[in-house]
């Protein structure tokens, strides 16, 4: 296997798009990739904590009922209170680190947990929005599809949803936008070169975000209006979709001359799917998601 292959193949598993390119987003995947729980202390910190050792971590205290929120392997704000939480009701230090103490306590329980889904699937599962009046969406592109981006906000502000857009380049900027805005969901559009389109939303070995697959499904079960092949639906653990907290859906299309050409149908698809996920936020609507 060449290196190219073997970082392709890499890139597959941790649900990037396997370009066989080590991009900086490949990179810090190796690094994260290196930390088992344990490693490390873990806690609260400037820049927040990344690693495979976190999301250990987080999916440990969610499936022991401390909602940490998703296992994305960021040590954020909520994963420095279920970490409290649990130290408080373990009788362990009350200090925020996970230090080998709080490793053993959790490995202990953890192994006698099974493997329910976990209180932030849970809690995902249960939550249910009215109407797309009372959406707050926000509405980001990567490049090459702005005509498409403008067209899908303009139509979802028409239906009476509160939109935000934005195009910044860096992900975790995008991320930290629908994040302060408290969106509902998060719709995102990259342009790819080759003439397969994909709809992706977040998931990783022990969680999958019901809310983007559902919305996810819908998208892609709309795309037969359009003149364009209808993508797959795939979950991935592309960083928008890791670092933003709602639901959330990246739509990577091409060929970009065929995706900029169909703009009316696609902001009819897009507009046709949101209304129907209201309606149903989390209910399954396809079996292909991957």
């Amino acid at each position: 296997m060449s290196t190219s292959e073997a970082v392709a193949s890499f890139q597959s598993r941790r649900g990037l798009h396997a370009s066989g390119a080590c991009d900086e987003y490949t990179w810090l995947a190796l690094v994260e990739a290196g930390w088992s729980l344990g490693d490390r202390l873990l806690v609260l910190a400037a820049p927040q904590l990344r690693g495979d050792d976190i999301a250990e971590l987080q999916d440990a205290l969610n499936r022991l009922g401390f909602d940490c929120g998703r296992p994305d392997g960021i040590f954020g704000p909520a994963t420095g209170m279920a970490l409290h939480d649990f130290q408080r009701n373990g009788g362990l230090t009350i200090d925020g680190i996970c230090g080998p103490r709080t490793v053993r306590m959790l490995e202990l329980l953890h192994r006698q947990t099974g493997s329910g889904p976990g209180i932030a699937s849970v809690r995902e599962s249960l939550s249910t929005t009215a109407s797309l009046r009372t959406l707050r969406i926000v509405v980001g592109q990567f490049g090459g599809l702005s005509s498409i981006t403008r067209s899908v906000t303009r139509a979802l502000r028409l239906s009476g949803a509160n939109v935000m857009s934005t195009d910044e380049y860096e992900a975790g900027v995008q991320a930290a936008a629908a994040n302060r805005f408290g969106a509902d969901i998060y719709l995102g559009f990259e342009a790819r070169t080759d003439a397969r389109s994909l709809i992706s939303y977040f998931a990783v070995p022990t969680f999958e975000s019901l809310g983007g697959r559902t919305l996810a499904a819908h998208l892609a079960a709309g795309w037969y209006t359009t003149a364009m092949p209808v993508p797959e639906v795939k979950g991935m653990r592309l960083a928008v979709l890791r670092e933003t907290r709602m639901p959330a859906v990246m739509c990577s299309l091409g060929p970009v001359r065929a995706a900029v050409d169909a703009t009316d149908t696609v902001t009819d698809a897009v507009v046709a799917a949101v209304t129907s996920w209201t309606s149903g936020s989390t209910a399954d609507t396809s079996t292909s998601c991957r």
